[in-house]
C-alpha cells in the first residue's frame, strides 16, 4: 500500500488546454493495456493526434464499439488500427477455466467475456471483422491490424 501512496504522490496532473478534442490524424488505435506498448512512441504521435483505446488483449468488445462509434460519428476519426502483441496475458487464457475458478472462489461466474484467444493472427482478423461488420460505424473500410513483437519492437501487419 505504501508503494501506491508513493506513486500517487509523484503524479502531478498536467494541463492539456491546447490539445484539440477530435483526433488530428483521424485515427483510433485499439491495443492492449500491456505497459510494454506505447502507441505514442511507436508512431511518433503527439497529444491530440489519435484516439487510443486500451483493454486487456486489445479485443473488440461492446464498449470498444461504443467508443469507436463516438469517435467516428462525433469526433471525426475515419480509420482504425488494431494492435495485438506477443507474450500477451490473454493469449492462451481459457475463459471457461477462469470463470469456473472464480465461481468456486466467490460463488458465481462473471457475466462478461474474458476474450481469451490462442492464435494472435486469427484474433486480430476477428477483431477487424467485428469492426467491419458493426452497422453503427460509418467508416469500416480503413481498418488495419498488426502484431507487435515485444522482444524486438517489430510491428507486423496482419492481412
Amino acid at each position: 500500500m505504501d508503494a501506491i501512496k508513493e506513486l500517487l504522490s509523484r503524479l502531478e496532473p498536467q494541463g492539456n488546454r491546447t490539445v484539440p478534442g477530435p483526433p488530428k490524424l483521424g485515427v483510433a488505435i485499439l491495443t492492449c493495456m500491456d505497459t510494454r506498448i506505447d502507441p505514442a512512441r511507436m508512431f511518433g504521435l503527439q497529444p491530440g493526434d489519435a484516439h487510443v483505446l486500451r483493454n486487456a488483449g486489445g479485443v473488440v468488445t461492446d464498449d470498444v464499439l461504443r467508443s469507436l462509434l463516438l469517435s467516428q460519428r462525433f469526433l471525426g476519426s475515419r480509420a482504425v488500427m488494431v494492435i495485438h502483441h506477443t507474450k500477451c496475458g490473454v493469449l492462451g487464457l481459457s475463459d471457461d477455466q477462469v470463470k469456473a475458478e472464480l465461481q468456486a472462489e466467490v460463488g458465481f461466474r462473471p457475466s462478461f467475456a474474458l476474450e481469451g484467444f490462442t492464435d494472435l493472427e486469427a484474433d486480430v482478423r476477428q477483431s477487424m471483422a467485428r469492426i467491419r461488420h458493426c452497422p453503427f460505424l460509418p467508416h469500416r473500410d480503413n481498418i488495419r491490424g498488426f502484431i507487435l513483437d515485444v522482444d524486438d519492437g517489430d510491428l507486423r501487419e496482419v492481412l
